[in-house]
């Protein structure tokens, strides 16, 4: 059997347990199996080889786990985010391209600033801190995690990528937390946000990542309302709060951003057209 009829055939398995993509996921798990970079024509040329019985038994056990509903991002161990590699695994959110809407809000607000000092709360792998310190001109950069799995993650993203970034470990929900990080100039924050009846209804898929990344309190808004009121005490005058938010959020967390004093709340949407996230200036 050559490589490619083992990806066909491992493909179609995947297909048939209900994943809709799953010629690219086995193909990166291919890949993965052969150390190979499957974007090169290396790749491409080895597919017409014969497959080796360690890689094939490899390939076919991660395929499985895939099936199962394991992740891919999870088997892979890395994923990019904003052109920048992420290492993720079990216990730390998966970054998703729909957080990349808020990095570009943060950037496209700040690009002509220097010397900025930025928070990214409830910052998990990490992923936002990183694209914010690449992509904008900062004297701070400080990464707020309370999990000691996700800060693990957050760690070796901060040394992989070469980064000055400093992580705190709080929780964001602790006013002694808050004590512990300067006057900032932009707070950004990814919170969990999902409602008790989503939390009854996750995809598979997602009932592997930490639900205390995804569970925002019965009505979705525990963190809206408590680092509103809190992390606005970390914000210089003239400073922004930026959060992430999930569909249908938009007017609950404008309405709590106002109800605290900022001003030139608005929201923004992802490429899907979903708003994604709202922005306000502290007075």
């Amino acid at each position: 059997m050559t490589y490619r009829e083992l990806l066909k055939a491992q493909a179609e398995r995947l297909e048939s347990a209900g994943n809709d993509n799953a010629l690219f996921d086995c193909s990166e798990l291919l890949g993965l199996a052969m150390g190979m970079d499957i974007r090169s024509g290396a790749f491409e040329s080895a597919l017409n080889g014969q497959a080796e019985s360690p890689i094939k038994a490899k390939f076919e056990e991660l395929c499985g786990r895939r099936a199962n509903g394991e992740p891919l991002q999870y088997l892979l161990g890395e994923w990019e985010f904003y052109g920048i590699p992420i290492k993720v695994g079990k216990g730390v959110l998966i970054p998703r391209q729909d957080t990349e809407t808020l990095v570009e809000l943060a950037v496209s607000k700040y690009k002509n600033s220097k010397d900025i000092v930025i928070a990214d709360l409830c910052s998990g792998s990490g992923c936002i801190a990183l694209a914010l310190e690449k992509y904008l001109r900062c004297r701070e950069a400080f990464a707020v995690e309370k999990s000691e799995a996700a800060a693990n993650y957050l760690s070796e993203n901060i040394k992989m990528n070469g980064s000055a970034i400093k992580l705190v470990m709080g929780d964001v929900l602790d006013e002694d937390c808050s004590a512990a990080i300067p006057e900032c100039d932009m707070i950004v924050c990814n919170p969990p946000y999902l409602t008790g009846e989503d939390m009854v209804h996750l995809q598979r898929e997602v009932t592997h990542e930490p639900s205390e990344a995804l569970y925002g309190g019965e009505d979705g808004l525990d963190f809206y309302r408590a680092v509103t009121r809190i992390w606005k005490n970390r914000l210089k005058t003239g400073g922004t709060l930026i959060y992430e938010i999930g569909m249908g959020q938009e007017d609950d967390v404008m309405q709590i951003m106002v109800q605290h004093g900022f001003e030139n709340v608005r929201c923004k949407p992802d490429p899907c057209g979903i708003m994604r996230c709202v922005i306000g200036t502290k007075k």
